[in-house]
């Protein structure tokens, strides 16, 4: 377990660099590999030089803290109707220009815009308002790796699933310790050209692929896939069939992938807004390529986010928002008109938490 390095509580030393010479020190966390000198900081701005190796600056520093649908990850497959708390941090290793959540991002004032949280008060709070479940979201939680594991461990402590929702930009040492302790995964697919990665995030798509065929091979988290898409830029037919057949390929027919209306915002509010068309032709081609289970979000589209038994076709989830309106399942995820499994994490009749959003004090 981490400890912390200064008299700040907030920073704790982490393992995941190496020394470059007398003056430099290189994080090893993700594909970046910051190279920095004594008390700069990485891209993320979370992990910084210290003493001459990498400490995190954020540990126990939170913010965000709701109640949320599970729905809203989005998550489809997991614990359907249930409450999940969801908390972030400052920081993020991409730097994606369509940010829809920039404000935490990117922000340089942790403590300003940061509460103190320990791992044990977050599972606590999830277990007093009967969340069955933890999200790590808004930021990417790799940055904060070692606060990440630490909330895992207390929450599993008190029986709570954990869900980090990511963009899988990590190196493959952390990221086999990282999903040690994760029940379920997001992972944002930003696009299926490197172009786009190094462009617009400036990352790249490999390391994102390769997250996801880990996590499909090596792990049991359950694994939902998103891809936002922006108008002119990741939409394309082409490139959409392309994604859509190396998902069914590599990660299978059953993968629930989720297709998000883009808004412009950050520095990208030149772009309109995805629209319902094209969300739904996304769908169709993914449908199309063999993938069962394919959603519309950040839209108004009952159609698009009903979940239909892949056997007989009758509707399992009827969704309105984050509402369930229809629940044709059993208990343990069988369809109730013909007995065939829908692939996902169930346990026993859905929640009713519904559309809400409880911000926590």
């Amino acid at each position: 377990m981490s400890t912390p390095t200064s008299g700040d509580p907030a920073v704790v030393a982490t393992r995941y660099f190496r020394r470059d010479g007398e003056d430099h020190v290189v994080c090893e966390l993700c594909p970046r590999f910051c190279r920095l000198r004594e008390g700069q900081r990485g891209l993320c701005f979370v992990r910084a030089c210290q003493n001459a190796q990498i400490v995190l600056t954020s540990y126990g520093r939170s913010t965000g803290f709701c109640v949320d649908p599970i729905e809203k990850k989005p998550l489809y497959h997991f614990l359907p109707g249930t409450p999940v708390l969801s908390f972030g941090t400052a920081g993020c290793n991409l730097a994606c220009k369509f940010c829809q959540n920039w404000e935490s991002t990117r922000s340089r004032e942790v403590e300003s815009m940061s509460a103190a949280a320990s791992p044990s008060e977050i599972a606590r709070a999830a277990h007093v308002r009967d969340c069955p479940s933890v999200a790590m979201t808004y930021n990417d939680p790799v940055v904060f790796h070692e606060y990440a594991i630490a909330v895992a461990e207390a929450c599993h402590q008190r029986g709570i699933k954990t869900v980090a929702v990511t963009a899988g930009y990590v190196c493959p040492a952390p990221r086999a310790e990282f999903y040690r302790g994760i029940d379920a995964a997001n992972v944002d697919l930003k696009a299926f050209t490197d172009r786009f990665y190094r462009e617009l995030c400036a990352g790249d798509l490999a390391t994102v692929l390769d997250t996801l065929i880990f996590l499909r091979e090596k792990t049991t988290v359950w694994l939902e896939v998103t891809t936002l898409l922006i108008p002119g830029e990741n939409d394309g037919d082409q490139e959409l069939d392309e994604m859509t057949r190396w998902l069914r390929a590599n990660l299978g027919a059953d993968l629930p992938l989720h297709f998000s209306a883009f808004h412009p915002d950050f520095r990208m509010r030149d772009k309109p807004p995805t629209t319902l068309h094209g969300l739904n032709r996304a769908r169709q081609i993914a449908l199309g390529n063999g993938l069962k289970y394919v959603y519309t979000g950040n839209i108004r589209d009952p159609a698009g986010s009903r979940t239909s038994c892949a056997a007989c076709g009758a509707q399992l989830i009827g969704r309105d928002g984050y509402e369930l309106v229809a629940w044709k399942l059993t208990d343990d995820g069988h369809c109730a008109a013909c007995g065939a499994q829908c692939p996902g994490v169930f346990a026993g009749p859905p929640g009713h938490w519904g559309n809400r959003r409880v911000p926590l004090p």
